[in-house]
């Protein structure tokens, strides 16, 4: 068993952040523009995309906000930590 949580915490799901900032800047938002977008503080904002971790309705908001067309690729890559 404890094999097994290991190994779940070795892969995770996480968000591509530089993607997702990278896209951001490319639709003109500030970081404190887009965090109000989202209805979130710039400082959640900031915090969520450093741990990688949003909400299934900030993703939907993401998605529509940034024009997204594959959003798999971006919100469910695997990542291997070490």
């Amino acid at each position: 068993m404890k094999l097994l949580n290991k190994q779940r915490k070795e892969l995770k799901k996480v968000i591509l952040v530089n993607e997702i900032k990278g896209r951001i800047i490319s639709k003109g938002y500030t970081t404190n523009e887009f965090a109000k977008a989202l209805g979130i503080s710039s400082k959640t904002f900031y915090n969520k995309l450093n741990k990688g971790v949003f909400g299934s309705d900030e993703i939907e908001k993401m998605i529509n906000l940034l024009d997204i067309k594959e959003p798999m690729a971006i919100f469910f890559a695997n990542e291997v930590t070490q």
